[in-house]
């Protein structure tokens, strides 16, 4: 007969964890996650720089004809047959004498009495008075070219063909079909043949890069 002590002893034998009884797992060793990964270019790098758009000077252009030409360049307008044919309307209707009265005197706005007056003859009367307006609104000079330049800018008749002056590509002919609509000239005289002659003379500026 067993004993207390023997039952005892095989009753907590039996209870036992089966884990205990187990062999341990062998041991791994520790995983590391690479960090040299490359990682993908992330949003707000520069980009490459976009390409510059062209600038003209013009050759044994005068000081006028200059002014003039950088003022439409700085306002968008960038094919060299469209500043061509600007400057060479403005050559036939004044020869970039801002203070010129039709037939040629040399005045200045008030004096100027009939015909046209100015850079790009501004004949009709609301052409005309618009000019002179336009310059009492800005504390400008009727008879000056910087002011004939804004001037211009927010006429009517050169709104209606701004956008168009403003794309590249065309022929001298095309540009010169959008300036009469602009100027409604009644004479065209030479001014296809200046405006190629501007083409000419236009030149391409260094570029800074």
């Amino acid at each position: 007969m067993l004993s207390l002590t023997t039952l005892v002893a095989s009753s907590v034998l039996a209870t036992a964890p089966v884990s205990a009884s187990l062999p341990k797992p062998p041991e791994t060793a520790p995983v590391t996650i690479a960090t040299n990964i490359a990682q993908p270019a992330t949003m707000g790098e520069p980009s490459a720089e976009q390409p510059k758009e062209k600038r003209y000077t013009c050759k044994g252009c005068d000081n006028n004809e200059l002014t003039a030409l950088n003022f439409f360049q700085d306002k968008g307008i960038t094919d060299k047959n469209a500043l061509a044919t600007i400057l060479g309307n403005i050559k036939q209707e004044s020869t970039f004498v801002p203070n010129i009265c039709e037939g040629g005197a040399r005045t200045t706005y008030e004096r100027c009495k009939a015909g046209g007056f100015g850079l790009i003859q501004f004949t009709s009367s609301d052409r005309y008075y618009g000019l002179g307006n336009f310059a009492k609104r800005i504390g400008g000079d009727p008879s000056s070219l910087d002011t004939q330049l804004n001037y211009i800018l927010v006429e009517p008749q050169w709104l209606r063909i701004q956008d168009k002056m403003r794309v590249p590509g065309k022929p001298i002919e095309r540009y010169m079909a959008y300036a009469h609509s602009w100027l409604g000239w009644g004479i065209h005289g030479a001014r296809t043949s200046y405006a190629y002659d501007y083409a000419r003379r236009l030149i391409p500026l260094e570029s800074d890069s």
